[in-house]
């Protein structure tokens, strides 16, 4: 394939290519979902590990997984400019090293607190960047795909929607099946989403001039006013989300005191969005993708807003939120990334540096994260929360960290997309 080129965006992406695309989206989001919800509660359960040093653990290993992405980025712009044979090699490699990675990190040879604690530490900084790595050149590939507002929704449309069918898959197996035959599961889903990316290892290619192809590195996103606003809604709106995600396990147990129900809840959740993601993608071709990124925003809002309030005995209540707040989620996952596309595009990085632009969104994704459990925790043991506990004073800074200061995050994240949209009309751009 020729270093200076392009992938043709496809004009209508069809149910196969979709498919062959979004296929490998549903192993990551298979790896996240456990990552982000599950670890820290069974770090803290089973093996022990106190808050505060489970906080400190992920706060560390993501933050320093958060700054290598960018370079990973750049990696990404340089294997895609290669051709899409090298970038695919390079995701089989990272699929292997995840696959290992995540089978090792629910198994520690040691139950010590000390050890157990530098195992999970060096597992989970493994699992991660091979996440990255691969995340990246996946993203990377549809991005430089390019095309008008309905195109790029379609396009992260098929994505989320891998990724909301293996966070279905990660929402159950581990409960049903165990860590072993759930690690086990992961390497089939990671070696049927390459097999299918392999389909799309020969796109039409368009010639790009010389000048434009050399790569503009990483820098070149922050000159854009566009994307530094764009990744502040982002940011916002990912710790919004990210706080939930670490607090579920333990508002579940020990507020609703409902620990069986967490697998059928988080499946009313995802499944939920599976069903709301078609009819995001197409309200953002009707009505622009930012206003309707900023309705599923308030969506949400009114949906989780009564969330502090449930306590004991409150399962029913909270499987509403959880189906209401799942219909709202498909905004978040199809739309930001639509919005992206179009920043890189219009600033005029299409077929470049790709790579450069999706290693900064990454590691903002990964900094809300660990803001979320390296924060969150630590505040929620100062306050006088602790796993397992019936002191009222801990449960009630629970259910305010959990369903409170999400909703004030995501009021903030759509007021300063309102804002933003005022600078930027073009993301009320219509097909």
């Amino acid at each position: 394939m020729a270093a200076a080129a392009l992938h043709a965006p496809p004009q209508a992406l069809g149910w196969r290519g979709g498919l062959a695309y979004g296929s490998l989206a549903a192993p990551l989001a298979f790896v996240s979902l456990p990552l982000y919800v599950n670890l820290p509660y069974h770090y803290a359960t089973v093996l022990g590990l106190p808050l505060p040093a489970l906080g400190a653990v992920m706060l560390g290993v993501r933050a320093l997984d958060a700054f290598i992405d960018p370079a990973l980025g750049r990696l990404a712009d340089r294997l895609l400019r290669r051709g899409t044979g090298p970038a695919w090699r390079a995701m089989a490699v990272g699929s292997a090293l995840l696959a290992l990675a995540f089978a090792a990190l629910w198994q520690p040879p040691w139950r010590e607190a000390a050890r157990a604690t530098a195992w999970l530490a060096a597992t989970l900084l493994a699992c991660t960047l091979a996440y990255s790595t691969v995340g990246i050149l996946h993203q990377s590939w549809g991005t430089r795909w390019g095309g008008g507002p309905a195109l790029r929704a379609r396009v992260a449309g098929w994505r989320e929607g891998g990724t909301l069918a293996g966070v279905l898959l990660a929402a159950v197996l581990p409960a049903w099946l165990g860590w072993p035959a759930t690690s086990l599961a992961l390497a089939v889903l990671l070696a049927l989403g390459l097999a299918g990316l392999y389909r799309l290892q020969a796109p039409v290619l368009t010639p790009v001039p010389a000048a434009a192809a050399e790569p503009t590195g990483g820098p070149s996103a922050w000159r854009q006013p566009a994307f530094r606003r764009l990744l502040a809604v982002f940011m916002l709106n990912g710790i919004a989300n990210a706080v939930p995600a670490t607090l579920l396990p333990f508002f579940i147990a020990d507020r609703l005191e409902a620990p069986a129900w967490q697998a059928p809840l988080l499946l009313a959740y995802f499944g939920a969005a599976v069903i709301g993601l078609p009819a995001w993608v197409r309200a953002a071709g009707r009505w622009g993708v930012a206003p309707t990124w900023r309705a599923g925003m308030l969506a949400s809002v009114l949906a989780f807003a009564a969330t502090p309030w449930l306590a004991a005995g409150d399962g029913a209540a909270f499987a509403l939120v959880c189906l209401c707040s799942g219909l709202a989620l498909g905004a978040d996952l199809a739309l930001p990334g639509a919005l992206l596309t179009g920043v890189i595009h219009r600033g005029g990085a299409g077929g470049r540096d790709e790579g450069a632009y999706l290693g900064w969104w990454t590691c903002a994704t990964k900094l809300n994260l660990a803001l979320a459990a390296g924060l969150a925790l630590p505040l929620l043991a100062a306050a006088g929360y602790r796993s397992g506990t019936s002191d009222a004073a801990g449960l009630q800074a629970l259910a305010w960290a959990y369903g409170g200061l999400p909703c004030l995050l995501k009021l903030a994240a759509a007021a300063a997309l309102w804002r933003a949209e005022r600078r930027h009309p073009d993301w009320k751009d219509r097909e």
